[in-house]
């Protein structure tokens, strides 16, 4: 059983995904199954430190990106917005070309509030980084 408010496919959440930092550094939304939401990152001169290794801040904004799109789409958005409260990541290897593959899965889905995990691979399958994020659900501003 799926645990999104709706049916969503990838191209839609590309759409809403215009315009942001997500895609300024090149992250694409790449599968959707029914409980997990996949991404992946290029590791170019957008998303490496001067080492020349991917930057771990390029790490948190992949696990960010992915946590609050799945959030959103467990809530009716025409209602709801969901805000990230705080994030935590371990970076564990560096990744150095290719891409890096975030895959991000509930933890806890509430009224209130969501916990998301993510793991980010590297293009071999080795764990580079793992995070987790919690985000508030919060009531949509009257415009």
């Amino acid at each position: 059983m799926s645990i999104w408010f709706r049916q969503f496919n990838v191209d839609e959440i590309r759409a809403l995904e215009h315009d942001t930092m997500g895609e300024h550094i090149g992250i694409e939304v790449t599968a959707i199954g029914t409980d997990y939401l996949e991404a992946r990152m290029p590791v170019d001169r957008r998303t490496v430190q001067p080492d020349r290794i991917l930057h771990g801040g390029a790490s948190v904004t992949l696990a960010e990106s992915l946590g609050s799109i799945g959030a959103s789409m467990c809530v009716d958005r025409a209602k709801f917005l969901v805000v990230g409260q705080e994030i935590n990541a371990n970076h564990l290897r560096p990744a150095r070309s290719g891409f890096v593959h975030g895959h991000a899965r509930p933890i806890h889905i509430g009224r209130r509030s969501q916990v998301w995990s993510i793991e980010i691979k590297d293009d071999a399958g080795k764990l580079v980084c793992v995070s987790r994020i919690t985000l508030a659900v919060i009531e949509r501003p009257a415009s």
